[in-house]
């Protein structure tokens, strides 16, 4: 085999292992992985959420809480000071359209 040859079977097999490489590069299933539009869409159902909460509970609340969506599901965590801004916190986000459901893990901070 010539030297222009080995070059190309060279360059087909970098293709080959970057491309074997890429494939294995994420850790998620398949069905896991969000399409760009799935991105999008939990991204300003995230924000949509933020604004609930800071309108129904107040703004201190909202930035007190953060709020991760994943294909419509919607998580929030943090602490806040009392019970009531916890299930008001839920509520506001449960009322958003496109919400499938709501993961409340908020805690309240404990007197210290």
């Amino acid at each position: 085999m010539n030297r222009s040859g080995r070059s190309r079977v060279s360059a087909a097999l970098a293709a080959i292992a970057v491309a074997i490489l890429g494939a294995c590069a994420s850790d998620s299933p398949p069905e896991a992985r969000r399409t760009t539009g799935e991105f999008s869409s939990d991204a300003a159902l995230t924000a949509k959420v933020k604004s609930a909460i800071a309108t129904d509970v107040g703004a201190r609340t909202a930035a007190a809480i953060n709020i991760e969506t994943y294909r419509g599901v919607v998580q929030l965590t943090g602490f806040v000071g009392a019970r009531e801004q916890v299930e008001r916190a839920e509520a506001a986000a449960k009322k958003v359209g496109g919400v499938r459901s709501v993961k409340n893990d908020v805690r309240i901070k404990s007197p210290g």
